[in-house]
Order: structure tokens, then sequence, then C-alpha cells
């Protein structure tokens, strides 16, 4: 049994990256980028008003102005402004030649038909220059950037439509056992609904890869090897639920050296996911998660999730919060990390989600995130603060 630290290690290890694709900007979302994206020009294009207003030359402030012009975003001037004049323009409108500022059109009394006057002592300039935001072959987004939706403004507003990424991570599911049925199936005594392969399926979708769901492995070898054969030929990563302990029908181990799967570890220090099996053939990856729903949503999310992010070329950093506890909280054993789904109160504290074990899955449908226990430390004081990992 190693520990998680080490676990997490090993199954970051591997230098290896999915290949890559051109998709279209609209297609890209969740998608990482694997390559630099510049631009084709300045941003702004040109000197622009940042408000609705009248430009002029700021000399000129309170005097009577004459409206020479009317500019709307999206039209170029036609006139210069001169001393005693000014433009009535539009926000992202271009400004002028001869204009310095603008004055804002709520702080402008019309004096005239076609005159007016600033009613303030002192203004802003209001201008938007010239490439003050992008310049023109500036790097705006950097290979191995995460895509969402304002990485997509940003290549939209280069003119950059159709960028390279990392292929989807093609991630096969299985499940294993005699007492499980489909979920649309009615079990008989003794039998179970599957719930991790459609759980494990969820979360490869929400991470943004392609899930292949094989079916239930039956507690046969003939059976195990046919359906890990099966996910091993196309995808990046196979993960099983189930059949990797020690019991008389966990043919899963035997399995994975006969098709040449190098195992790196069988067991890890942690509660809840002690028995996670990882290994890798050439380069693919397979996981055998233990078959309590707890247990292989958690460790989706502390090793199968960095994993992926890796293949797709980005560096994969949980969200976390340092927030205060708002109860007391105690366990008996402390040989594990221990992993614990909990809430937030609208106090900002951390409260402890009423959890039965790693057979409880419908607690983690009220858990906003996990907290980790070290190992040795057997409990938490009200006030002490805690590290919250985002699920």
């Amino acid at each position: 049994m190693i520990g998680f630290e080490e676990a997490l290690e090993i199954v970051t290890s591997p230098d290896y990256e999915v290949g890559h694709e051109k998709v279209d900007i609209l297609d890209s979302m969740n998608r990482v980028l694997a390559e630099d994206i510049r631009s084709d020009m300045d941003m702004p294009p040109f000197d622009k008003s940042a408000v609705d207003g009248y430009a002029l030359r700021i000399a000129d402030i309170g005097k009577e102005l004459e409206v020479v012009e009317v500019i709307p975003a999206g039209k170029m001037p036609t006139k210069k402004i001169e001393l005693g004049q000014c433009a009535k323009i539009m926000t992202g409108a271009p400004m002028p030649e001869g204009a310095d500022g603008v004055i804002m059109v709520e702080d402008v009394e019309e004096t005239g038909e076609k005159t007016i006057r600033y009613r303030r002592d002192k203004v802003k300039d209001n201008v938007c220059y010239l490439g003050e935001d992008i310049k023109k072959d500036e790097v705006v987004l950097t290979k191995g950037t995460l895509i969402q939706p304002q990485h997509i403004a940003v290549m939209a507003t280069a003119g950059f439509t159709n960028p390279r990424v990392y292929r989807k991570v093609r991630v096969a599911v299985i499940s294993t056992g005699d007492e499980l049925v489909e979920p649309y199936q009615k079990p008989e005594p003794s039998q179970i609904r599957n719930s991790n392969a459609y759980q494990l399926v969820a979360q490869v979708h929400k991470f943004g890869g392609v899930p292949d769901y094989i079916g239930i492995a039956s507690d046969t070898e003939v059976d195990t090897h046919r359906k890990i054969s099966r996910a091993l030929d196309g995808n990046d990563v196979v993960l099983l639920t189930g059949g990797v302990s020690t019991g008389d029908f966990d043919h899963v181990p035997k399995v994975l050296k006969e098709l040449g799967v190098e195992i790196k570890f069988k067991s890890i220090a942690v509660q809840p996911g002690r028995p996670t099996v990882f290994g890798m053939k050439n380069r693919q990856f397979l996981f055998g998660l233990p078959g309590n729903p707890v247990s292989s949503f958690v460790q989706f999310e502390l090793l199968v999730k960095p994993l992926l992010y890796k293949l797709t070329g980005f560096v994969y950093q949980p969200v976390t919060w340092r927030l205060p506890m708002g109860e007391d909280y105690s366990r008996r054993k402390s040989g594990r990390l221990s992993w614990l789904p909990i809430r937030i109160n609208d106090r900002g504290e951390v409260i402890p989600i009423d959890y039965h074990g790693s057979a409880h899955i419908n607690a983690l449908t009220m858990a906003q995130g996990i907290i980790s226990i070290a190992i040795g430390k057997t409990e938490i004081k009200k006030g002490e603060f805690v590290n919250v990992r985002q699920i």
C-alpha cells in the first residue's frame, strides 16, 4: 500500500499527450489549446470613444462649442475638430482628428440647435487608445489553456476561428460483478443496479472526454478478459469498477497481467478508495476502481481527472478554498488519508455531510466539496481552517 501523494505522482508521471486537431471556434469550449494564439490586429484598432458624448479639444472645456457632426459607431468621422468645435459621438465610434477627449452626454447643456456647453470643470479623456488592450502579433492565449467563454471571445477578437486543440480523451468504462444489473432493470434478490458506470460516464462527460461504456463484466475470467480487451481497443484510458480486491471472484488483476498491463500500484492509503489499481500498457492507462460508488467517484476526482487533463496538455489545479470548520469532527481510525464530503453553510463554514461510508452515494448529492484528514489526525475542531476541494 502506497501513500496518496506517491500514487498521484505515478499517475501523472507519463510524459505523453494525445494528438491535435483543428476545430471550429464554437466547438472549442472545454478543449485545451495545442498552440499559442496571436492577434492579427491591434485592439482597439483605432482610438475610440469610451462613452456616449461629445468629442472635443480638452483645451476648450468651459467654452460654448459648435457641434459639427454626429459620429455613430461603425462610421468614420468626416470632419476635423478645430478650436471651438466638437462632434457628437457614440460609444465605440472612432475619434475624429483634432479631438483629444470626450465629455459625457449627461454632463452637457444644449445652448442652441448646434451648440453645447460642458457643465463641469474637469474631464477624463474617456478615450480607448489604439492597441492599448492588445498589440498586433501579441500572444493573447498560450498553449495549454483550457478554453472557456472568455477565451472564445479573445479568439474571436483576434480573428482566430479554427484553433488547434488536443483531441478529446477516449475513456472506456466497465463495471464488474454478477450482482449488477443495468438501471432500467428490476434487481432480483441479491442484485443491485449498476450506478458506478453511469456515474463514471457522467464524470468523463463533465471533464470533456469521450466515454465508451463497455457494459457489465460477469464474474468469470473469460468475460472479464473479453471486455477489458474490447476496452483497450481504441481508448486512451480504461476505468473498471469492482473486481480489484482479493475475493475469489476478483479476476481483474490476473487478466490485466495476461493482457500486458504493467501494474504500477494496487492499493493506496486513502479512505475511501484503498483498493485502487493503476496500470499502463504502452500509451494506454487503466484504473481499477473500488466497487463502492463513493470510492469510485472520489478516486476519479483525485487520480483519474489529473491524468485525463495531463493527456490533453493542461496542468490541472483543483479549485480549493481555505475555510473554517463550522462544527467539531472526529474519527476513530486514522491510519489512512481520509476524504470527507462536506457542505458550506451560509456563514462560509464547513459542515461534514451525514455520511455512512463508501456505499452511501446519495450523501454526495448534498456535497459541495471534500476535505482531507491527514494520517494520524483523529479530530478537527470548530473554527479550525481546512482546505475544501471543489467537486
